[in-house]
């Protein structure tokens, strides 16, 4: 039935497919040992997502091309698509649905032949024989068709949800500026992770739901053949339940809408915070933002609420229609005399309305799922149909038609939002010939990035043309790594040339930085790069882009993140030496380098307002002027004359002296400290763990009383139920009791019983809410109060599916999984116990069924918890290279590296249906042998029937009533039973971050500092050593040293010489391995860590926004007044562009601050601590991303705020130091300098060598030119 399910190669027979016995290898092996991945068999071909992917594309560009030809809505495509595609095999899966509802509707009318046939005097064994003969091959067409297509319908489901999977991860590879603004990097996970995961359920209830209807009128046909007119007063309560389920499906809808556009804001905004962990830490801020979580938690929380409250109503719909039905229908055969009401009639009737109670409970059930479908099916056509990238550059990629030209824009106006009136660039005009090099520079917000966006068609063009010829290598002023080694980052898909290869790490200044890997190369690189410095990242970047050979290499603002020495090294040996004869665009604030370059473009407000050499620049003046002015300010800070004179003597003799080679003689470190590699394998749980983590669920939820109450409601509810149908068998034998009083009787106590299986669902729906809530929580604290080192070393990820799929499974899933399971188990103990009153024989074949049932299910259990488990760890990758994927997909295009990013991410998409197909395979197994042992037990209780000839008919059509639900209750126990076993692991997963050792306290009551603290900002380090982990080298080796009060403090020293490091010492980042800090001569390791962290300000070295407006950017804690807020804007350089935003404070500011440039972002975090004014102040690299006009009235600003403070900046630019009151130099995590910058200068210091690299770098660039100036 299943088409071709491959495995191992090999195609199933047609009875291996009937009988699943094509995944015995898998459960056998499953049985030995734990499963590994490598352990479940590839998919077949039909089953990959690329084929799926590749129907639905050409299903959906027809749809297109005929919706573009007849202006036809772009509403419902991916439905209509999807119908196409996958019409045949739901047209299979719904043959199967509708061969099991013949056989369901069957049942009754077999149930009525065995009374009536008990019923004669002379009982024919032959009849009684056909009879058992019949009820086989009806319970076996039933159980291997509904089997076949729950199958189908989930195979069919996994088709679909590959497919829109892959076409929304293309489409994100496709997306435009505009649709990224209207589709954040949040909700395009959230598309694939949570959408079209959906698609796995949808036509299993698209089928039950049509199925339902089918079966609840052959139910009422039979109702009418059995007992004629007297079933139209049925009907009457039949159609008012049917109705109430209108309003209901409605309120459901609305609950399910809410809920997930509440669960959409939640996942953004904890994605944008777990990226940004390291700066809300360093500011003190986890309580505010854990608060903004907790907030779009509470009204999550109030939609889920709504929505479990009302499932409440529903299940006492569901029960209470076949009470009212069946006394009307008795009550009509009564009083409209249709036909005699004998044991026949009644048990038929029940067993009839038995049937039709599945429709009745699993319709609404469909209604709901199919509206949550529907939803997706919404959001994700919104997103497909949305604004793709216009790549008009016809030429680009193609070969130059003219040697001459590589670049050319003509009156080119572009605009990041077409819709506004004023474009970003204006009126841009370039011609770049064939290796040429090009300087773009101008202030902040000039538009320089955006001219290297332009010519990659990564803005929108209202006019003008852009031809580019050959292929291009972009370099985005904010690193873009992926997750995985550092040569996986640097091939980058491309084939290994390890000349070639070792040429542009030597040519970025790798080498000897991957020599101080302990790993080498292979060294792990964390989430977003986290632990490598900015400036790794950066050349890790450039090294990409030298390795991929293109003919046009755009870089923006390469060298801000690195020291000068190896700016210089990079400019010379990477951009001037080893890309000769390539064409380069080079966005820069390093005006050192312009006189190397064959043209510059001066940008201002969008506009390129000067175009020439360095020397024709500098005689028109203007703007070129007061940048090059500004730079010569700077560096003339230093003392000319000595560095020029020691420069000569210190330049003859770098190669020997210089830092690079005493390398060799130092002990080899991780930059970070890592001496394993970074990010771990996702833990998870192996073997069987039994039901403790359910009980921990219980105790964790606080819920063991509503536990209680809700198994003993269902007890009273069984009882009731069977008492009401043990009423029925022996009155209707009793000549005393009236017809009227019988059923009066029955209605009582059904509807009694009904009052039970209510309270029932409250309990379980109470049981589940606490949990949702204590689980929410605990989880939310334990992850906002983890140490750095636990978000350095776990993928974003990672965390995020737990906090949308496994928690969305606790909020929904576990609380009905466990009632229906439990209900079902108690159902079934009932059932056997019923049948065996009547004949105790069956007893024997129950026992030995249920025994027999319990053994198989112990032999599929431990494959199908480590599939599920496996499947857990199968889905945070996916998600991660979608999140990674969106965050550099302008770097991604513009290598045209499209078609490896789709192969990797098919890949995933297999590897994680693979976990799902045999999932689904190894339950229709488990569940295809508990109906086969149950429905024996059902065929040895109808041929004791037969054979035995006693009983009276009352007696027997209470057993066979019952025996005919035997097999559907065993099923539903069974699938829900192992639901919560697999279910059960979301629990598992979510504990793991539960106890995660946390930070310090954040305030120790006994030992608070006093409010004035600190009074002058003295900071003594002693003897301080740090590594990032327990089996780490050391990072930092004895640092004792004292920055008086008042100080300006610069602290320099190559990449990765420990600078970063002693800053996250001083804010306790990670804790000390020995040694102390002292600050006003108070430890800091004593104190609280928001006592120390909010009396110390930081600009830390990427500068971070948030999405939301400018006064929650500065002022997260909302604790100044606006007018602070514009006096600190108007410090930083800011309160111009601000003031003319229409929204002044409010104005938006978008995910990651991606509509603010990298500058602005930086002079937005010196607002911040403007606004703080604390004693000791941190500036991180944090100039890294400005001009030198910019970094002057910046650094004067510091000086002239902050002059009572002590201020430690650590720096790549030497003039940023150079007038610092002292200097710390770092080499490999030891301090080997610290004094006057002055007095360094005048020795043979390591810190006069720095001075003189970077003023012969200057001297040689620019110096020389300024003599004509």
């Amino acid at each position: 039935m299943a088409s071709q399910i491959s495995l191992h190669g090999r195609e199933p027979s047609f009875f291996s497919k009937l009988a699943f016995y094509w995944v015995n290898t898998l459960l056998a092996k499953g049985y030995k040992k734990p499963l590994l991945l490598e352990d479940i068999p590839s998919l077949g071909c039909i089953d990959q997502a690329a084929v799926a992917h590749e129907k639905f594309t050409k299903a959906w560009d027809l749809a297109n091309s005929l919706r573009n030809g007849q202006t036809l809505s772009n509403a419902n495509m991916v439905l209509k698509t999807l119908t196409k595609v996958y019409f045949h095999e739901m047209v299979l899966s719904g043959f199967c649905v509708f061969l099991r509802t013949i056989a369901v509707v069957a049942s009754p009318l077999l149930l009525y032949a065995f009374v009536s046939y008990t019923n004669h005097e002379n009982k024919d064994l032959h009849q009684g024989f056909f009879l058992v003969g019949c009820l086989i091959v009806v319970k076996v067409t039933e159980s291997l068709s509904h089997r076949q297509f729950y199958f189908i319908a989930r195979r069919t489901g996994m088709r679909m949800r590959s497919a829109l999977m892959v076409k929304v991860y293309e489409k994100q590879l496709k997306l435009s500026n505009l649709g990224k603004k209207r589709h954040s990097t949040g909700e395009v996970v959230n598309y694939i992770a949570v959408d079209a995961y959906r698609m796995v359920e949808y036509p299993m209830w698209f089928h039950v739901g049509w199925s339902s209807i089918i079966q609840l009128f052959l139910g009422i046909g039979v109702l009418f053949s059995i007992v004629g007119i007297g079933a139209f007063p049925g009907l009457v309560p039949l159609i008012i339940c049917g109705l109430l389920n209108v309003p209901y499906a409605k309120v459901i809808k609305k609950c399910q809408l809410e809920f997930m556009m509440a669960q959409d804001k939640r996942l953004r905004s904890t994605s944008e915070i777990l990226n940004s962990m390291k700066v809300i830490k360093l500011q003190s801020w986890e309580q505010k933002f854990k608060e903004i979580v907790e907030s779009c938690r509470e009204l999550e929380f109030r939609w889920l609420s709504e929505a479990q409250f009302k499932k409440v109503y529903g299940t006492i719909l569901y029960w209470l229609s076949p009470t009212l039905v069946s006394s009307a229908i008795l009550i009509g055969c009564v009083f409209l005399g249709s036909v005699p009401l004998d044991a026949a009639t009644i048990f038929t009737v029940l067993a009839t309305l038995r049937t039709m109670s599945d429709p009745v409970r699993f319709l609404p059930e469909a209604i709901s799922a199919l509206i949550q479908v529907k939803v997706s099916f919404d959001r994700i056509n919104s997103f497909l149909v949305d604004d793709e990238l216009k790549n008009d550059l016809s030429k680009r990629g193609q070969e130059r038609e003219k040697l001459d030209d590589s670049v050319t824009i003509k009156h080119g106006n572009f605009a990041w939002d077409p819709e506004s009136p004023i474009p970003t660039l204006r009126d841009i005009n370039l011609e770049v010939k064939c290796g040429q090099k090009i300087a773009v520079c101008g202030s902040i917000g000039a538009g320089k990035s955006s001219v290297l966006y332009a010519i990659l068609g990564e803005i929108s063009k209202t006019s003008g043309t852009v031809d580019v010829f050959g292929s291009i290598a972009y370099v985005s002023q904010t690193s873009w790594i992926q997750s995985g080694t550092i040569q996986d980052n640097i091939l980058y898909g491309k084939p290994m040339v390890r000349d070639k290869y070792e040429k542009a790490i030597k040519a970025c200044a790798l080498d000897k930085d991957i020599m101080a890997f302990e790993h080498g190369d292979l060294t792990e690189i964390g989430q977003r790069g986290i632990n490598m410095s900015g400036g790794q990242k950066q050349r890790i970047q450039l090294a990409r882009a030298v390795y991929n050979g293109a003919d046009i290499y755009l870089l923006d603002d390469p060298f801000s993140a690195v020291d000068a020495h190896t700016a210089t090294s990079l400019f010379n040996d990477c951009v001037m030496t080893c890309l000769k004869g390539k064409t380069v665009i080079l966005v820069t604030h390093q005006v050192e380098f312009l006189s190397s370059v064959d043209k510059i473009l001066v940008m201002q407000d969008g506009q390129v307002t000067q175009t020439g050499n360095y020397e024709d620049l500098l005689m028109e003046g203007t703007a070129f002027e007061k940048l090059v002015n500004a730079h010569k300010d700077s560096i003339t800070n230093l003392d000319t004359s000595s560095s020029e004179s020691k420069s000569k003597s210190k330049l003859h003799n770098r190669d020997n002296k210089n830092w690079q080679s005493e390398k060799n003689s130092k002990e080899n470190i991780l930059t970070k400290g890592l001496g394993v590699q970074l990010t771990e394998e996702e833990e998870k749980e192996t073997g069987n763990v039994g039901w403790k983590t359910f009980l921990d669920y219980v105790i964790i939820s606080e819920g063991s009383w509503f536990l209680t109450l809700s198994v003993m409601s269902h007890v009273g509810f069984v009882a009731l139920q069977a008492a009401a149908s043990y009423w029925l068998a022996f009155g209707i034998q009793i000549p005393k009791i009236t017809k009227v009083m019988l059923i009066c009787v029955y209605t009582l106590v059904s509807t009694t019983s009904m009052l039970f299986v209510s309270l029932r669902s409250l309990f379980a729906t109470l049981l589940g809410l606490k949990a949702s809530k204590a689980f929410f929580h605990k989880f939310t604290d334990s992850v906002f109060s983890a140490p750095m080192v636990f978000f350095d070393s776990t993928p974003v990820g990672r965390i995020l599916t737990r906090v949308s799929s496994d928690l969305s499974v606790i909020d929904f899933d576990i609380p009905f999984s466990f009632a229906f399971a439990f209900s079902a188990g108690i159902d079934l103990l009932a059932t056997i116990g019923i049948m065996a009153s009547v004949t105790w024989q069956v007893l024997i074949v129950a026992i030995f069924a249920i025994v027999a049932s319990k053994y198989v299910q112990g032999y599929y259990q431990p494959t199908a918890r480590e599939l599920m488990r496996i499947n857990g760890t199968t889905k945070a990758p996916l998600v991660n290279y979608a999140s990674e994927t969106s965050l550099g997909v302008a770097t991604i295009r513009a290598f045209k590296m499209q078609d490896r990013f789709f192969e990797d991410f098919l890949k995933l998409v297999d590897s994680d249906a693979s976990t799902l197909i045999f999932s689904n395979a190894t339950l229709e197994w488990l569940i295809l042998r508990t109906e086969a042992f149950s429905n024996l037990t059902l065929i040895t209780a109808a041929f004791l029937l037969v054979y035995t000839r006693k009983g009276s008919s009352g007696l027997v059509g209470l057993s066979l009533s019952y025996a005919l639900a035997l097999s559907s209750i065993q099923v539903f126990f069974t699938r829900w039973y192992c639901s919560l076993a697999n279910y059960i692991i979301s629990i598992e997963r979510i504990k793991q971050f539960m106890h995660i050792p946390p930070e310090q306290p954040v305030t120790l009551e006994n030992n608070r500092p006093p409010s004035s603290w600190p009074s002058k900002g003295k900071i003594h380090f002693e003897d301080l050593k740090l590594r990032y982990r327990p089996n780490a080298p050391l990072v930092l080796k004895g640092i004792t040293c004292t920055f008086e009060e008042g100080t300006r403090v610069g602290v320099v020293g190559r990449t990765g010489s420990g600078k970063t490091t002693l800053i996250t010492a001083l804010f306790r980042l990670v804790e000390p391995d020995s040694g102390s800090i002292l600050i006003d001569g108070l430890n800091i390791s004593h104190i609280g860590l928001k006592d120390l962290r909010m009396k110390l300000s930081v600009i830390p070295q990427e500068p971070t926004l948030f999405r939301g407006s400018i006064r929650t950017n500065l002022d997260p804690l909302g604790l100044h007044s606006d007018d602070e807020i514009w006096k600190a804007l108007e410090k930083c350089q800011l309160k111009n562009t601000i003031t003319d935003l229409p929204n002044l404070l409010e104005s938006s500011v978008s995910d990651d601050g991606e509509n603010w440039s990298a500058g602005q972002r930086q002079l937005f975090c010196l607002g911040r601590v403007l606004l703080r004014r604390n004693k000791i102040l941190v500036l991180d690299e944090a100039t890294a991303s400005i001009d030198s006009t910019t970094d002057a009235i910046l650094q004067r600003i510091i000086r002239e705020e902050f002059s009572s403070c002590t201020v430690i900046t650590i720096a790549h630019r030497v003039p940023t130091v150079i007038d610092s009151d002292k200097v710390m130099v770092l080499s490999f995590g030891e301090m080997v300098e610290y004094g006057e910058p002055s007095k360094l200068m005048e020795m043979d210091s390591f810190f006069s060598k720095l001075v003189a690299e970077y003023w012969a770098s200057c001297t040689k660039n620019s110096l020389e030119k300024f003599d004509g100036f």
